[in-house]
Parts: C-alpha cells; sequence; structure tokens
C-alpha cells in the first residue's frame, strides 16, 4: 500500500464507502503512482490511503470549498465550528441553513456544521439547490477537532478540483490508481434504477464513465470503481473487459435500523 492508514473521514456522506474499506484492503496492496478520485464525496478511501500525491474533484462546488478550507484555513474552520456548536439548537441550525454565504471560510464552516447537524449526515438540495435536510439528533459537532491538522496533512498532498469527472480521468496514466466511485442509489431495480438513479447519474453519464475508465484502463491506469447492482451495469462492464463482484452490506439509508436491508453494490476492477 502506497500510504500509512491513519484516519476516517470528516465527513458523513451518502453513499459513502466506509463499510468497503475491509474489502478494499486487498485490492490496493499494489504499488501506484498517483492517485486519481473524480466523485471524492465524503473521502473515506482518500483518507484510508493517504496517498503521497493525488488528484480529487466533485461537481459540488460546495464539497471542493470545504476540502479547500480544511487543507488551507484549518484553525479558521475548527473557530467556526466552535462558535455554531456553542449556538447551536433547532432554531439555530434552520438559521444557519438558509443562510446565503459569500465567503469560503464561512460557507466551509456552514456547510460542516450542517453536514454533521442534520438528519443522517444527508446532502440534499432542492429545485433552487437549497440544502434542505432537516435537523438531526446528534449534539456534539467538535468530537474531532484534535485530528483536522491531520485532515489538512493528508489534503495538503492532494490537488483538489471541482470539475466534472471525465476530464480528472483523462489526466491519469500508466500505473496511476483511478477510484471512481459516481453517485447512485441501491435497491432500485428494474423501473425504480431508472426512477431515483436517473436523478443521480444519467444513462449517458454511465457510458461517458465507462468510456472514460477504459481508455485510462488502455493507457495502463488501474481502475477501481463500484456502482450499483443493476444487470445492465454488469454486462456494460463484462463486456468492456473488467472484473466484477457483487458485494452485500446493510443499507443505512433509512434512519432506523430496522428499516435497514441488506443490499448489492458492483465491484469493478481491471486488475
Amino acid at each position: 500500500m502506497s500510504g500509512v492508514i491513519i484516519l476516517n473521514t470528516f465527513l458523513k456522506w451518502p453513499g459513502g464507502k466506509r463499510w468497503l474499506l475491509h474489502d478494499l484492503e486487498k485490492y490496493i496492496n499494489i504499488d501506484y503512482n498517483r492517485y486519481f478520485e473524480p466523485f471524492v464525496g465524503g473521502g473515506a478511501v482518500l483518507f484510508f490511503l493517504n496517498p503521497p500525491c493525488s488528484t480529487i474533484s466533485d461537481i459540488n462546488s460546495d464539497l471542493i470549498n470545504l476540502y479547500i478550507v480544511m487543507r488551507d484555513n484549518t484553525e479558521e474552520l475548527k473557530a467556526i465550528l466552535q462558535d455554531h456548536q456553542k449556538k447551536h439548537n433547532k432554531s439555530y441550525y434552520y438559521k444557519i441553513r438558509a443562510l446565503k454565504l459569500d465567503d469560503p471560510i464561512e460557507k466551509a464552516g456552514q456547510m460542516l456544521y450542517l453536514n454533521r447537524a442534520c438528519f443522517n449526515g444527508m446532502f440534499r438540495v432542492n429545485q433552487k439547490g437549497d440544502f434542505n435536510v432537516p435537523i438531526g439528533t446528534k449534539s456534539n459537532f467538535v468530537y474531532d477537532l484534535h485530528l483536522f491538522e491531520d485532515y489538512s496533512n493528508v489534503l495538503k498532498k492532494c490537488n483538489i478540483i471541482n470539475s466534472d469527472f471525465e476530464s480528472i480521468i483523462n489526466d491519469a496514466q500508466k500505473n496511476d490508481l483511478i477510484f471512481a466511485d459516481p453517485p447512485y442509489v441501491t435497491n432500485t431495480l428494474n423501473n425504480g434504477f431508472i426512477k431515483y438513479n436517473e436523478k443521480l447519474f444519467t444513462w449517458d453519464d454511465q457510458n461517458r464513465l465507462l468510456d472514460s475508465l477504459v481508455r485510462a484502463r488502455d493507457r495502463g491506469s488501474i481502475i477501481i470503481s463500484t456502482n450499483a447492482y443493476f444487470k445492465e451495469l454488469v454486462d456494460m462492464y463484462l463486456n468492456a473487459g473488467f472484473k466484477v463482484q457483487i458485494l452485500s452490506r446493510k443499507s443505512t439509508i433509512s434512519g432506523k435500523k430496522e428499516s435497514r436491508q441488506e443490499t448489492k453494490e458492483l465491484f469493478i476492477t481491471s486488475i
């Protein structure tokens, strides 16, 4: 493995890959040059690997801003989160949720606070692009302040970009490692897959992703990817020459443990 395992991610993120890390370890015990993650999301795999040289990106500009601020303005971010902690209550949460902020550091503090204070760490916006997740039950948002410097040190080795996935994957060359975890919803087979997943990641996007990964593999990049368990996706990747496994886990989407069912996801590799 190229990096040292030191940290969990500081974010809770829908579709996050903390559950995958145990299975992932045997696949990343390889030598690689640079690390590319074009859908960084909560960054669980990034912090697990702690690669010496990486490019991470996401189309979510607020998320990318938070990563940049955590990297470059750690103390300011820490102070803002502490202030939110002191003032936290139900009315304060909705007041902060409604704010439109311009300052990048203030925006990053707002996003981190909302991520920790909202229901189940969800990220959801309405048609106007406004964050609209209700308040959750957690009350401690500063439990890891002593780790902020460690988060920053991992991110200091990252080129952090707000971008569509294709241009990032196109930069990967021979012996670079790509971990591609596109947005998707599990347990949505047949028509449900189209209904829910198409809102997150269209079939055109799925095809663009596959084409990008094929080109990168042909340049000598090492590919590890995940996706929703859906027959057409299995066939697409098998036909393109990738190895596909089906992994099972407990879904964490439901707020009630008793409602969390076993779900299946695809684990796709070029090795």
